[in-house]
């Protein structure tokens, strides 16, 4: 599984990410900074990507279209890149296992998760 991190995520998520998200990259490095959420959600679904994201946007294009692609959304309030990247790392055998279901659109992780 890779990701596809949100504008509104920092791209230094990406090495932390890496071990365990190979081919993973960030809005910016795919021409995509700036982009609508539209833009990001056909790119994503047709590059295989799950969207990795702050913005509730993308949970209503997921709940409006379907997958692909896949959406996680992270609802932990203002902290460190490292803070953000954390509850993925700590979830990645569960976000694999969850998100390979194919009814599944949405994930969300909790500052608790």
């Amino acid at each position: 599984m890779k990701l596809l991190l949100d504008e509104n995520l920092s791209r230094r998520m990406l090495g932390m990410l890496e071990p365990y998200f190979p081919e993973s990259s960030h809005v910016s490095f795919v021409g995509l900074e700036g982009a609508k959420d539209a833009e990001i959600w056909s790119f994503a679904g047709e590059s295989n990507f799950v969207i990795v994201t702050r913005d509730s946007d993308f949970s209503e294009l997921a709940a409006l279209h379907g997958p692909p692609p896949k959406v996680i959304v992270l609802q932990i309030s203002n902290c460190r890149w490292r803070d953000m990247a954390s509850p993925i790392i700590r979830k990645h055998k569960e976000l694999v296992t969850y998100l390979g279901q194919p009814d599944v659109a949405v994930v969300e992780l909790r500052e608790s998760s």
